[in-house]
């Protein structure tokens, strides 16, 4: 734009609320039904699993999965230092460099 080509003061909002008002025109007119439809329309979201955390601070009931992964985990033999050295030697983490093991 040149300095003549500038629109002076007020013209730009003005051309501006003339596209914005065109737009509008075009615009298909929607049916307040469509727009918001009833609750029998759509499926209900299902609630979110309860986390161990929620567990813990009492907010939900642990489910009958959770607590046959925590009897697992408990009943998992401990693993030696040897063990988990080799295992984080093993995996290259997030960067799967091995190079820097997590």
């Amino acid at each position: 734009m040149t300095p003549d080509d500038t629109p002076r003061e007020g013209e730009l909002s003005k051309l501006i609320d003339e596209q914005l008002e065109l737009a509008a025109a075009k615009l298909p007119a929607l049916e307040p039904a469509v727009v918001h439809p009833s609750p029998v329309d759509h499926e209900e979201r299902p609630a979110p699993h309860p986390t161990f955390e929620d567990v813990m601070l009492g907010t939900a009931q642990p489910t009958p999965e959770m607590l046959e992964e925590l009897a697992a985990l408990q009943a998992a033999p401990e693993l030696s230092e040897e063990e988990l050295a080799r295992q984080a030697l093993a995996d290259g983490g997030a960067d799967a460099d091995p190079g820097t093991p997590e």
